[in-house]
């Protein structure tokens, strides 16, 4: 596909542009970089980059708490094959949408075959559609022009310092490649490469908006030097984001700033450079407008359509069940010594059979336990538990064992796993994760 043909731009990325065969993309109705479009156009963001490559001293990532309102966080990661068939049905449901996105949950281009998959099926899907992506930018300067060739028409690009000095206190390390780095080191690679991405986006017209966390103590001096060098490389527009404590995470005690310390960085800020105020840290599986949450209708949507890819072709004739006595769901995943193991079985009254007992990996091994866990359960479409960390779950179900919270007779969950139904809603437990409120004081063993 060819670069589109820029009319105009301005400060928050109102441009039009058409190429050969395709239809007018008017940018001024994207909900992100455009006030005016916020309260109108509706955006769907795609999560099918789980991976990360950096960790943020500010970000403690979690894959399922709707109750979270974040970058980094979604219900479930979305296999690059099921973003058509699933934005199919979303887009029956929000007509109004106006751009697709892929914010995570960890950076698309550290995830570069699934995001790239997914943009060139989207695209080929609806022509007209506005596509964008948020990044570190660590990693996305080798695809810029096929971002380009495919119309994505806007990029943000997190940026907390442009003095690597502050840079080393925001991030605990960076992975390029192969390579670990940590301290001024990774820091300053990290902003040669955020320097250099901008600078290539817009010599390939990409708009781009700058993604800046405002965190006291660490980088609120340095607000108006960031808006000043990424300026100067022609980004433009900026959002001063508050920083907001994450428990997990190594600034989990830092005090967010107050809304007289944010409304000082983003009038510094804007001397520079055009300044976003309705920001509203959207996460990774966002759907709608702007200012609406994840709904449980729409987390249940993504859910079945992660579930479906995984067992698409793959023999998983069994459920496993963490429970004590064998009739109800009622332990931890990390706290089930054993696994029962259930198969669908339409002689017996309940529709099910009880197959065999598996003796669980024992503590103490880190995340090796849930990867020798995962492949004790290669054969099992399904694990229901009582609750699960974020971590083991995301590994479990990376494996293609999808992780189901609830509570009550195993027979119930059963049925409506091997239906392809979501866990009834009164089976569900009140908080769907560990960490997210349940006042779970488990038994030492861990689930993280």
């Amino acid at each position: 596909m060819s670069l589109t043909e820029n009319c105009s731009t301005h400060a928050e990325g109102s441009r039009c542009s058409t190429a050969p065969g395709s239809t007018l993309l008017d940018f001024n109705k994207h909900p992100c970089f455009s006030a005016e479009a916020h309260g109108k156009h509706a955006r769907a963001h795609l999560p099918v980059a789980p991976r990360c490559n950096l960790q943020c001293n500010f970000c403690n990532r979690k894959f399922d708490c709707m109750n979270e309102s974040r970058p980094g966080v979604t219900s479930s990661v979305l296999p690059a094959s099921q973003s058509v068939p699933y934005l199919e049905e979303v887009m029956a449901k929000v007509p109004n949408l106006s751009v697709i996105g892929i914010a995570g949950p960890g950076d698309p281009f550290a995830n570069p075959v699934e995001t790239m998959e997914t943009l060139v099926s989207v695209r080929k899907r609806w022509p007209s559609m506005m596509l964008c992506v948020a990044t570190n930018g660590l990693a996305i300067a080798p695809l810029i022009d096929n971002l380009a060739a495919l119309e994505v028409s806007h990029v943000t690009l997190t940026v907390n310092a442009v003095d690597p000095v502050v840079g080393a206190r925001i991030y605990a390390w960076i992975r390029d490649g192969r390579r670990l780095l940590r301290g001024l080191d990774a820091a300053k690679l990290l902003l040669e490469r955020q320097l250099e991405a901008i600078s290539r986006l817009k010599a390939r017209g990409v708009v781009v908006k700058i993604n800046t966390i405002l965190m006291p103590g660490i980088n609120d001096h340095h607000v108006n030097d960031v808006a000043k060098t990424v300026s100067g490389l022609g980004a433009d527009l900026m959002n001063v984001m508050a920083f907001l404590p994450v428990a997990g995470a190594a600034f989990e005690d830092l005090l967010p700033p107050d809304s007289l310390e944010l409304a000082r960085a983003r009038l510094q800020g804007g001397q520079h450079l055009k300044q976003m105020s309705h920001c509203a840290r959207c996460r990774a599986d966002a759907v709608g407008m702007i200012d609406e949450g994840i709904s449980e209708e729409g987390m249940e949507r993504l859910n079945r359509f992660a579930r479906s890819s995984v067992l698409r072709g793959r023999p998983r004739p069994y459920v496993a069940v963490a429970s004590e006595e064998g009739a109800l769901v009622n332990q931890h995943l990390g706290e089930a010594a054993r696994v029962l193991i259930f198969a669908r079985d339409a002689s017996t009254a309940s529709g099910f059979k009880f197959v065999e007992v598996r003796k669980a990996p024992e503590p103490g091994s880190g995340e090796h336990r849930w990867h020798d866990l995962a492949s004790m359960l290669h054969d099992c479409r399904a694990f229901l538990v009582t609750a699960a960390g974020p971590k083991p779950k995301a590994i479990l179900e990376g494996h293609g064992v999808e992780v189901l919270e609830m509570e009550g007779l195993i027979e119930e969950g059963l049925s409506a796993v091997f239906s392809d139904q979501p866990i009834p809603a009164a089976l569900k437990r009140r908080f769907s994760s560990c960490g997210s409120g349940s006042s779970c004081k488990g038994t030492g063993t861990g689930c993280g």
